[in-house]
């Protein structure tokens, strides 16, 4: 019930849902016959509303709330030695049944890019590795990384569904094998969160972000809304309400930490 709640206020608050909820509201109340006071909040309302959409999904205001939420620099790769285990967190976009792959399992974009950098990181570490999500990206995840970067996964989390869980059900598999200290892999955006989860939960990190943002538009293009900004401008927003959740529960200690 929690987790479909927390969907359903995703889809509502954050773009597009919430900037397309304000405009509704504000057609509705134009489409009412009330009085003249209502219909200048109508109109307000529906401004409102299409105005943030507009700016939401331009590279402008993308980049800067990426720049807010992304707070974890790229990697260090002097670093990655220090770290006992890669521990790469799920995506959400996973495929179960891939045409192409002769419906095998398959990361979608999301995922695939952190599968990607956390390959990239075995390879050059010979660190094991830990996978983190639900049971469909966890597995998904271990085929993936098996199949199309030959490396074999040491230890699947497959029962987490949200970036606490993640964190405490892998802290578990990883301090009883003695590792203390891991290489955090998943979307910059998502690192600040996830390894404040994670130390909560007595494991030092080192963040490794993927898809650390660098502007590309420029002059005009910076003004036009487009979907890729209109998605990064979500996921940031996602990360920095997910951040003040996650404060508040510590706050109110309505968590259980792992000791």
């Amino acid at each position: 019930m929690f987790i479909t709640l927390k969907e359903l206020l995703h889809t509502l608050l954050l773009p597009p849902g919430g900037p397309l909820l304000i405009a509704a509201a504000g057609a509705w109340l134009l489409r009412s016959r009330c009085a003249a006071g209502t219909r200048r909040a109508g109109w307000l309302l529906l401004g409102a509303g299409l105005a943030s959409l507009w700016l939401l999904a331009t590279p402008l205001v993308a980049d800067a709330l990426a720049g807010v939420a992304e707070r974890e620099p790229a990697l260090d790769l002097t670093r990655a030695p220090q770290a006992q285990a890669i521990v790469i967190l799920g995506g959400g976009d996973e495929r179960l049944a891939a045409p192409e792959y002769g419906g095998e399992p398959a990361p979608g974009p999301v995922l695939l890019e952190r599968i990607a950098y956390g390959a990239f990181l075995a390879h050059r570490t010979a660190l094991p590795v830990l996978v983190s999500g639900t049971a469909p990206e966890a597995l998904a995840m271990r085929v993936s990384l098996a199949r199309d970067f030959g490396i074999q996964v040491r230890w699947v989390e497959e029962r987490s569904r949200d970036t606490f869980q993640n964190a405490q059900f892998s802290s578990r598999l990883l301090k009883a094998a003695g590792v203390s200290r891991i290489l955090l892999v998943t979307s910059s955006a998502h690192a600040w969160r996830a390894s404040h989860e994670f130390a909560s939960a007595g494991i030092t990190v080192v963040p490794a972000p993927v898809g650390v943002w660098a502007p590309r538009e420029s002059g005009l293009l910076r003004y036009l809304p487009g979907p890729t900004a209109l998605g990064r401008s979500s996921a940031a927003l996602y990360e920095l309400l997910g951040d003040l959740v996650r404060r508040g529960l510590a706050a109110l200690r309505l968590r259980t930490q792992e000791s």
